[in-house]
């Protein structure tokens, strides 16, 4: 029987391209996309809802699948204030995961970020860390947690500070080849797509799972 999907952040960069994975996927039979702004995309398998993701809970008898991927997230840039940060970061993956919990659905892949810890003095990694505790405390049977490092790609908004980090990365690349400095090396969105679908569809011992894993785990999915 074909497996069903919802996906939280389908118009994001990761998102879009995790969505067009389980459409053209045969092991998905439906995928349901909850989402402020449509996707622009066609598909006999694809359903989509376009509401106030602050208010995911008023539509608890609408999600229900087999799997849940979340690829929410926001930047200091494009949300400068704190609460609204929150708001997004944390609140709409802990939504997302209490309604799994409520609704029986067994599987969820979040994407945090790496640096990521509840107890940090950084604003933005403690918000992540704090979102991974409170979705750990859910007790999800198959809970997956991505902390990706920077991820490369071009998004519809201009970062300028991620731009000028992009274009120094370029020079130094070479050296996040080796030792521990691996972890550190920026990530394609389509990898971290391919390994959250992985992650779905076969058992890992680990439930955070670091950049350079996901790297490893996504080059499993051709």
């Amino acid at each position: 029987m074909a497996k069903t999907a919802i996906v939280l952040g389908a118009t994001g960069l990761t998102g879009n391209m995790l969505l067009k994975m389980l459409l053209d996927d045969e092991r998905y039979g439906h995928v349901t996309v909850f989402g402020r702004n449509s996707v622009e995309l066609k598909h006999p398998k694809l359903e989509e809802y376009i509401i106030d993701l602050f208010q995911l809970e008023h539509y608890a008898n609408k999600f229900k699948s087999d799997e849940v991927y979340c690829c929410i997230g926001t930047t200091k840039a494009k949300t400068s204030d704190k609460d609204t940060y929150v708001k997004i970061d944390y609140g709409i993956p802990v939504a997302a995961a209490k309604l799994c919990k409520e609704n029986g659905i067994d599987t969820f892949v979040v994407i945090s970020a790496l640096g990521a810890k509840k107890n940090s003095k950084v604003f933005y990694n403690r918000t992540k860390g704090l979102m991974e505790a409170a979705v750990l405390d859910l007790q999800i049977p198959k809970t997956y947690i991505l902390q990706p490092s920077l991820i490369t790609g071009e998004r519809e908004e201009f970062r300028l500070g991620e731009h000028i980090f992009k274009i120094i990365m370029n020079f130094i690349k070479p050296i996040f080849r080796f030792g521990d400095l691996k972890r550190y090396q920026p990530i394609a969105p389509e990898t971290i797509a391919r390994c959250m679908v992985w992650l779905a569809n076969n058992d890992h011992d680990a439930v955070r799972i670091k950049s350079k894993k996901i790297q490893e785990l996504g080059e499993q999915i051709n």
